[in-house]
């Protein structure tokens, strides 16, 4: 599986690249700037973009609006972007298309490299992995907006699980139940939240995201 990693601090981004390279990923490139990113997504078509929010020159948002970018040149390219802090604008930006395979982790999450490489991976393969924080700051603005239509407490555990980009099965793996159980979960909170039902994790995914984001 090949990766463009864009990120401009040398010591975080020669980590990444022996890290990847460890779980068997082929590094296609690795760049520290937004025009040698936007130049390395145009011309080598990875299959996934590993990418820092802020990168030079601007040390602003060029990052994400570079690989948004590179989405709307080749809709469905999976990214996976990392900041240094929870900002719910560019989730909302990341979400906005609605394709999926789109990815949004704290940095602090690389230090863990079974949740980081299970994030690309996921993103790689067509499905959305939401950094905990970010799935914790939509919950709580949304509940202040509206009632989250009746939720049980373990509803809330599961469809957060399911914001974050698990899989019933992951969900039930982590919650310590059957997968049957976490069905009978799901298909209440779509009931209870008025969303259309589908048998595809990643459409519950995006679903309940754009729930939470929107209303």
């Amino acid at each position: 599986m090949r990766v463009v990693l864009a990120e401009d601090l040398f010591l975080l981004r020669d980590g990444l690249v022996r890290m990847l390279e460890a779980y068997g990923f082929e590094i296609a490139a690795a760049v520290e700037t937004g025009p040698e990113l936007t130049k390395a997504l145009a011309e080598l078509e990875p299959d996934v973009a590993v990418v820092d929010v802020r990168l030079p020159p601007s040390h602003t948002d060029e990052g994400l609006q570079c690989a948004l970018a590179a989405r709307r040149a080749r809709p469905g390219l999976p990214v996976l972007v990392l900041s240094q802090h929870v900002e719910q604008l560019y989730a909302r930006e990341l979400l906005a298309d609605g394709n999926g395979a789109i990815g949004y982790l704290l940095k602090d999450r690389v230090f863990d490299a079974d949740q980081f490489i299970d994030a690309v991976r996921r993103v790689a393969a067509g499905g959305t992995a939401m950094d905990p924080q970010v799935i914790s700051q939509l919950l709580s603005r949304r509940s202040q907006d509206k009632p989250m239509g009746g939720l049980t407490p373990r509803e809330r555990e599961v469809m957060e699980l399911m914001a974050q980009g698990r899989s019933n099965a992951a969900i039930a793996g982590q919650l310590v139940v059957t997968e049957r159980a976490i069905a009978k979960h799901t298909s209440n909170i779509f009931g209870k939240l008025g969303l259309p039902p589908s048998d595809d994790d990643n459409r519950r995914v995006l679903a309940v995201l754009a729930y939470l984001d929107h209303g």
